[in-house]
């Protein structure tokens, strides 16, 4: 068992990201079991869970004329319209069914609010508004975290960069996360991720 300091904080594991689901990244199920097993070293695990209300504005469905994977410019910037997904309630939204939720001290869910999408498990995408998250971790007395799950060029990678901004170390495991790769965007994520800090194994 890791040190006391140290969190797994497994990303959006859920069956519309894995094949078949409404925003299925290629192998997402694949990573199940490795995450399970790494669980198990860890005293703090964390799980966050896309839980959109229906008719987000982050769906394309809700932009006339406009089609999944399009950008458009919100309030708080540019943002992709996605399919529909991870509705609150549905089947979608709950995690893999193989995924050992009962291991997890703490599900985050986020997303929930109707006009700004959020990437990561610490902040909105204005990146001001907080999930509570940091919070958590700092009064479990945790200095690094330890991030896995999909997808690694969008959720994982916006939560490792926060991560390391918040002054945490951060490692991501890339043997258990996978990619959507829209437009280069794991080649742009694995870049950023790097320049934050963050340590990709």
């Amino acid at each position: 068992m890791r040190p006391d300091t140290e969190a797994l904080l497994v990303i959006d594991v859920q069956n519309d990201f894995c094949p078949g689901g409404a925003l299925a990244v290629p192998g997402g199920d694949d990573i199940v079991p490795g995450i399970n097993a790494l669980m198990q070293d860890f005293p703090v695990v964390v799980l966050s869970q896309d839980w959109h209300p229906a008719g987000h504005s982050s769906f394309a469905s809700e932009h006339p004329g406009k089609d999944p994977y399009d950008m458009v410019e919100m309030p708080y910037g540019p943002q992709v319209l996605w399919p529909d997904h991870c509705i609150q309630g549905s089947h979608g939204a709950a995690f893999h069914p193989d995924l050992d939720t009962d291991r997890a001290d703490l599900i985050l869910r986020k997303g929930f609010r109707k006009t700004i999408d959020s990437y990561s498990a610490f902040f909105e995408n204005d990146h001001r508004t907080p999930t509570g998250l940091e919070g958590y971790l700092r009064s479990r007395g945790v200095t690094s975290v330890t991030v896995a799950g999909l997808a690694t060029d969008f959720c994982v990678n916006f939560s490792a960069v926060d991560a390391a901004k918040l002054g945490f170390a951060v490692e991501v495991r890339g043997d258990l996360s996978r990619a959507i790769d829209l437009n280069g965007s794991l080649a742009a994520a694995r870049s950023g991720m790097r320049e934050a800090g963050v340590i990709l194994t």
